[in-house]
């Protein structure tokens, strides 16, 4: 199936084909982070062009992705702390008129049917390609590695350390990238971190917390901390700085 890759802001789209596109792609509180909530509409309305669709021959929308260009001197030491702080430096870079050099692959979305199918590479190599029409020098993403799920008592730094044995990472989506020629840079253990009350958690996971504690939630990379004595949620997420070529 041959698919092309237009630069178009997902809301753009019929909400169709995007209810299609997003069924059983995200956790239900992959949107709690307060912090992201700050930056995620000026960068939404400034880098609208860096939002890229793949569209099947039918004009359906099969995959999405989008980007942030900011300042990055490729000293892993200089990387931003996640995904949150990306948009963050992001914003800040622009405010102060400093000219990006690195491109920030921030998100990918294939519809749930094409997985597997090589899509995913497909969508990555058009974000790629992005940054070489902005003559962007670098390109990184904080890759979020779906397999952690399984595994939300190991910490990040040593998951991914788990390869098969033809020495890709045991993670498929860390493997994608890898097979695109990215190289792992750096963990970031504190990614994103997302807040609620208990009755929200409760809600978005369709568990019960009767006490203060750590919890395993569903498609948790990590443990949920329940505080009871101030009705609070809390849960940290760890991504995988990958650099592609």
């Amino acid at each position: 199936m041959k698919l092309v890759a237009e630069p178009m802001p997902a809301r753009e789209r019929p909400e169709d084909q995007l209810a299609r596109l997003f069924a059983d792609g995200w956790p239900a509180w992959i949107a709690a982070d307060q912090e992201v909530k700050k930056y995620i509409g000026r960068v939404q309305e400034l880098f609208a062009e860096l939002e890229l669709v793949l569209l099947d021959p039918a004009d359906e929308i099969v995959a999405m992705g989008w980007a942030v260009p900011l300042c990055w001197n490729g000293d892993p030491g200089d990387l931003p702390a996640g995904y949150t702080d990306s948009l963050r430096r992001t914003l800040a870079d622009h405010d102060a008129g400093r000219t990006p050099d690195t491109l920030v692959i921030m998100a990918a979305q294939v519809r749930g049917d094409l997985r597997g199918q090589g899509v995913a590479g497909e969508l990555l190599t058009a974000l790629r390609s992005v940054a070489d029409e902005r003559g962007h020098h670098r390109v990184i993403a904080p890759v979020r590695p779906t397999l952690k799920a399984r595994y939300p008592l190991t910490p990040i730094d040593r998951f991914v350390t788990w390869t098969r044995d033809d020495g890709a990472p045991l993670d498929p989506w860390l493997r994608t990238h890898w097979r695109l020629g990215a190289r792992m840079i750096a963990t970031a253990p504190r990614s994103q971190t997302m807040t609620g009350s208990i009755g929200e958690w409760q809600q978005w996971t369709g568990m019960v917390f009767p006490e203060s504690g750590d919890y395993v939630i569903p498609d948790g990379l990590s443990l949920l901390h329940v505080d009871h004595e101030h009705d609070r949620g809390t849960y940290v997420e760890p991504n995988v700085w990958f650099q592609h070529q």
